[in-house]
């Protein structure tokens, strides 16, 4: 199939897929008049790529992960450089949800503040601060 119709069918665009066989993600024949061909594995790749894209890594993460699922089964559950990737990114996003919770937890004290301060202005006599 031609790029724009694996384009068509994975919704990545014509260019990210140019990009990703420039890296050597995904392959493609050359046709005479120079066009790519791509086989029916191409769209499991590019969704296994868009996967792993949407996880948040990077393109050179991903050629690692991908030569590993390549060696086959009995190797892929035991490769170094991927559960290497995946450590990183989940104590990445460990990171985040952390930063996150201390975000969230000042805003909710400021909020408590805020509305405990409200709260004492309507309640005082003629609406003074106290």
């Amino acid at each position: 199939m031609k790029i724009s119709q694996l384009s068509k069918i994975t919704g990545a665009s014509t260019r990210s897929i140019r990009h990703y066989e420039k890296k050597k993600l995904i392959t493609a024949a050359r046709l005479e008049n120079g066009y790519r061909e791509f086989d029916e594995s191409a769209i499991k790749r590019i969704r296994i790529i868009q996967l792993y894209l949407g996880l948040g890594l990077t393109t050179e993460q991903i050629e690692e992960i991908l030569e590993c699922e390549d060696n086959g089964p009995e190797e892929y559950e035991f490769c170094e450089e991927m559960l290497e990737i995946y450590q990183e990114k989940l104590d990445q996003y460990n990171r985040q949800i952390y930063a996150l919770k201390v975000v969230t937890n000042r805003l909710e004290k400021q909020i408590t503040k805020m509305t405990d301060k409200r709260r004492s202005i309507k309640s005082s006599p003629a609406g003074t601060m106290i």
